[in-house]
C-alpha cells in the first residue's frame, strides 16, 4: 500500500482520469456521429494539438511559479506576422533561420514580462494584461491593416504542414506533431530531472521558504516568462505553417485555450505542482471536445469559449476539494505506514 501510494502521486492519478476522460469522449461522440472514428480525425486533431500543446506548455512553466501569462495569444500572434513578413519579403530565408527569428522575438516579449514581474514585482496578471493588449497595438500599427498571404509565403513553409514522419494507412505522423512531441520530452526531462526545474516547483510551491533557503526567486521566475515568450514564439511560427494568412487578429483567444489546457491537465493554478504532460493531455481533450462539439452541434464561438470557462472552473474545483483530500489522505496513510 505504502508502495502504491508513493507512486500514485495526485498528477498522475490526475492524469489517468484524463486519459479515462478522452477516452469516454471518443466512445460518445463515435455513437453519435457517424464515422466519426476515422484517420481525418486523427490527422486533424493532433496537427491542431500541436499548436496548443506547445502554447501549454508555454504557460505552465510561468504558472507552476504562481503566476499567469495573459499575453500568449498576442504573442502568437505578433510572431506569426512579423515571421510570415519576412519571410514573404524574402523566400530564401531558410526554415531554421525562421524557427530561431519566431523563438527570438517570442524570448524577447517574454523577457519584457519576466522584467516587469520578477524585477518590478508587478503582478502578473496585471503586467500580462496590459502586455496582452500592447502587443496586439504593435500587431495592429506594424502591419498597416495589411494580410500576410499564402501566395507570397515559399513552398517549403506551405508544404510543411502535410509533411509525414510515419505513416500508416490513412494515418499519419506529421513533422509538427512530431515537433511538439520533441517539445514535449525536452521539457518534461529539464522540469524533473535538472535543480532548475526543481528550483521551478519549489519556488511555486512556497516561494518565502525557497528565499530563505536561498533560491534565486526573482531569476527563476524570469526565465519561466522568457521560456514562455520563446515557445509562444514557436507557436508563432507553428500557427503561420498551418494557417498561411495571417492577419491582425491572429492568435486571438490562444490565452484562453492554454490556460484552460493547463489547468484540466491537473496543473495547479496556484503553483508547485502539475506537469508539461498532463497540460498536454489537458490540449488533447479541449481540442477533441472543440472539433467533435464544432462537427455534432455546429455550436458558435462564443459557446466555445464558454465551454472553455466551465472546463477551467471545474477544474479548478475540483483540484481545490476532491485532489486536496486525496493529497491528504495520501500523506496521512504515508505517515501512518511510515511510523
Amino acid at each position: 500500500m505504502n508502495d502504491l501510494l508513493r507512486k500514485l502521486r495526485p498528477e498522475r492519478l490526475r492524469e489517468l482520469v484524463l486519459l479515462l476522460l478522452i477516452l469516454v469522449v471518443l466512445i460518445f461522440f463515435s455513437t453519435v456521429i457517424e464515422h466519426y472514428l476515422n484517420a481525418r480525425l486523427f490527422n486533424r486533431v493532433s496537427t491542431s494539438v500541436a499548436i496548443l500543446g506547445v502554447l501549454a506548455i508555454a504557460q505552465t512553466l510561468v504558472i507552476l511559479t504562481r503566476n499567469i501569462d495573459l499575453s500568449v495569444g498576442s504573442m502568437v500572434g505578433f510572431t506569426a506576422y512579423f515571421v510570415g513578413q519576412q519571410l514573404s519579403q524574402n523566400n530564401e530565408i531558410t526554415p531554421l533561420v525562421a524557427i530561431l527569428m519566431a523563438i527570438g522575438v517570442g524570448a524577447l516579449m517574454g523577457s519584457f514580462n519576466g522584467f516587469l514581474v520578477a524585477v518590478c514585482r508587478i503582478p502578473a496578471i496585471i503586467v500580462t494584461l496590459g502586455t496582452m493588449a500592447l502587443y496586439r497595438t504593435l500587431l495592429v500599427e506594424y502591419s498597416d491593416a495589411q494580410t500576410v498571404l499564402t501566395v507570397n509565403l515559399p513552398k517549403w513553409l506551405l508544404d510543411l504542414p502535410r509533411v509525414n514522419v510515419l505513416s500508416y494507412e490513412r494515418l499519419n505522423l506529421r513533422l509538427m506533431v512530431a515537433g511538439m512531441f520533441i517539445v514535449v520530452i525536452l521539457f518534461q526531462l529539464i522540469l524533473r530531472n535538472t535543480s532548475f526545474g526543481r528550483k521551478l516547483y519549489a519556488v511555486g510551491s512556497n516561494p518565502e521558504a525557497a528565499r530563505n533557503s536561498g533560491f534565486p526567486n526573482q531569476k527563476i521566475i524570469f526565465t519561466a516568462f522568457v521560456l514562455c515568450g520563446s515557445l509562444a514564439g514557436l507557436t508563432g511560427f507553428m500557427f503561420l505553417a498551418r494557417f498561411g494568412n495571417i492577419t491582425v487578429v491572429a492568435g486571438s483567444g490562444l490565452e484562453l485555450k492554454s490556460v484552460a489546457a493547463v489547468v484540466v491537465g491537473g496543473v495547479n493554478i496556484f503553483g508547485g505542482s502539475g506537469s508539461i504532460f498532463g497540460a498536454v493531455l489537458g490540449a488533447v481533450m479541449i481540442d477533441l471536445l472543440e472539433n467533435s462539439l464544432i462537427r455534432w452541434l455546429q455550436i458558435s464561438e462564443f459557446w466555445r469559449d464558454a465551454m472553455l470557462g466551465i472546463l477551467i472552473l471545474t477544474s479548478v474545483a475540483t483540484d481545490s476539494v476532491i485532489m486536496k483530500r486525496f493529497r491528504n489522505y495520501r500523506l496521512k496513510k504515508l505517515s501512518q505506514t511510515n511510523s
